[in-house]
């Protein structure tokens, strides 16, 4: 029997797809899996994934990485898929075939007509006895890949071909998966990974597919738990800490490290307390929650973790220069120092200078570059050069990010033969005529960065490129953050039902007015209250409350004699 997981990056198709095989072993089935552990069996199939994964090759055609993913499919089925079969056991894949149809006919908008004779040409008429399409909210499986992101330390800008297109590429395969399995009801089965138990959607699994192999009839096409009491919507802003609170109460049971996660840079006694809570188990997420916050408990919070988690502390920081930030980051280098460089952006003080200075003589000349976004002095120039001659071009891109100066926009002009994708991240926010030059040449090869680009620009042509981005993809509203300007509320409004928490988090640093709370709650109400949503929602809440009454929260903040401290 052939077995095929199907669904978006970030639906746990992979983790559920490997616990069925063990499941199937521990029951007496032989099995091989075609993708054990995550990894393509094929060694061929694994240099080709390599090749239509690689952001580098912008030119990359949508049909020719529809072919490279046919023979990568093709040459599984050859060396895997097929020879499991024959020897008679149970094969699971982790993507097939329907995986292409949904990324180019639905991503990318090739035509399925087209698709269709090709994909039937690589199968060779073997398709799979059953497809499971593991269904999620793009918006979870984004955080959930987030945090699976940030917990390998992979850095931020590390997009796959398919991340440079932007957020709407995955809703739209989405869309296409559940297209497919409609049209085909008797081979696939659809189980929702949005907010169950691992263990609960394993066993449902687990008996879905012991009676297909057993020959009995399934019950239903979409095998998921019976739905939980529908969620209470906000009906007011007040009331979104309360709910927001009891959701990842509810979170914190199934997936505990996104529940931490989801309390990243929210002020307030409230989330203060919830971190406490969590500190023991998870102190690295936990203080790495505190990015963006310079209260007193996160101050205290990261004086306790310093020692424990260094550079999750140094990471925290962001890029603060207050005097108490600079003196932990000097005590944190020598455990640190690529977080402590790294935070040391739009920094240009003697303090930041002289760790500068440090590195540079231990030879961190790369990391040092990292944290020189924002500096226009000659010594980062001098370092900038230096970077050059050595062929740190990325790091020499990635230094130039908020510097819009004629001799940075040369210098970028030169690098675009070495990195593009590193030129492009460092016009953030700039409007030169380099700038704007760029953007055009790059807005169909790499719109997500395009758009984000954007962010902080009220031209003309930053809002043409944001009203020809938003019917594709999120991050046309993503570079909306904090804008109060007429054009950025209409985009707000225009899109808030494609995308709801897209449109909230854009209101980050805005006064909650009247405007501002409908859109909360139009948001809310669109997505019955689910807890991307939400988190966004209380984010905008308790920043604005926090802002309001800052005294009085830093008192009630503020802990005191009798207040209970984390052990470590």
């Amino acid at each position: 029997m052939f077995i095929d997981f199907e669904g978006i990056d970030g639906s746990g198709k992979t983790t559920l797809s490997n616990l069925l095989a063990t499941r199937l072993r521990r029951l007496g089935y032989r099995v091989a899996h075609a993708r054990e552990g995550g990894e393509l069996r094929s060694p061929i199939a694994r240099r080709i994934r390599d090749l239509t994964r690689d952001s580098k090759l912008l030119e990359m055609s949508p049909r020719t990485e529809f072919f490279l993913n046919l023979a990568r499919d093709a040459q599984q089925l050859e060396e895997v898929i097929a020879p499991a079969l024959a020897r008679g056991e149970v094969c699971i894949s982790d993507r097939y075939l329907y995986s292409q149809l949904a990324l180019s006919g639905g991503g990318r908008g090739l035509s399925w007509d087209s698709l269709a004779p090709a994909c039937e040409l690589a199968s060779q008429g073997l398709w799979p006895d059953l497809v499971i399409l593991v269904d999620v909210e793009p918006e979870l499986a984004r955080l959930r890949k987030r945090l699976g992101k940030n917990k390998s330390e992979r850095t931020p800008d590390s997009d796959s071909r398919k991340g440079l297109a932007g957020a709407g590429l995955t809703v739209r395969q989405r869309e296409a998966f559940l297209d497919l399995a409609r049209r085909d009801p008797a081979r696939w089965l659809i189980i929702e990974n949005n907010d169950q138990p691992l263990h609960v959607l394993e066993q449902r699994l687990v008996e879905a597919v012991v009676a297909r192999l057993e020959g009995r009839e399934l019950p239903a096409q979409r095998v998921t738990p019976p739905s939980p009491t529908p969620v209470q919507v906000p009906a007011t802003v007040d009331d979104v800490e309360e709910h927001f609170f009891r959701a990842l109460d509810g979170l914190e049971v199934r997936e505990p490290q996104l529940a931490v996660w989801l309390l990243g840079g929210i002020p307030g006694f409230a989330a203060h307390q919830r971190r406490l809570g969590f500190v023991e188990r998870f102190p690295g997420l936990t203080v790495r929650s505190l990015t963006g916050l310079d209260d007193e408990p996160a101050r205290a919070l990261r004086e306790l973790l310093a020692e424990v988690v260094p550079q999750d502390v140094a990471v925290s920081l962001g890029t603060h220069p207050s005097p108490q930030a600079m003196s932990l980051r000097e005590r944190l280098y020598e455990h640190a120092p690529a977080e402590v460089l790294s935070g040391l952006k739009h920094n240009d003080s003697p303090e930041a200078w002289v760790l500068r200075e440090h590195a540079l003589r231990e030879g961190r000349l790369g990391e040092v570059l990292c944290g020189l976004a924002g500096v226009d002095e000659e010594p980062a120039w001098a370092a900038r050069e230096l970077g050059v001659r050595r062929g740190l071009y990325a790091d020499v891109a990635r230094s130039l990010i908020g510097v819009g100066s004629p001799r940075a926009d040369a210098l970028r002009e030169s690098l675009l033969a070495h990195d593009r994708l590193a030129v492009l991240r460092s016009i953030q926010g700039l409007d030169t005529p380099f700038a704007r030059e760029l953007r055009l040449a790059l807005e169909d090869k790499a719109l997500k960065l395009v758009l984000r680009s954007l962010t902080g620009l009220t031209t003309d042509e930053s809002f043409a490129l944001r009203e020809r981005g938003a019917p594709l993809t999120k991050e046309a509203l993503d570079s909306l953050d904090g804008l109060d300007d007429p054009r950025a509320w209409r985009l707000r409004e225009a899109f808030v039902t494609r995308w709801p928490a897209t449109v909230v988090s854009s209101l980050e640093g805005l006064p909650l007015t009247e405007r501002a709370e409908a859109l909360v709650l139009r948001a809310l109400e669109l997505t019955s209250g689910r807890l991307p949503v939400l988190r966004n929602a209380y984010r905008i809440v308790a920043a604005a409350h926090a802002a309001v009454l800052p005294s009085e929260r830093a008192a009630l903040l503020s802990p005191g004699d009798d207040a209970p401290r984390p052990t470590l």
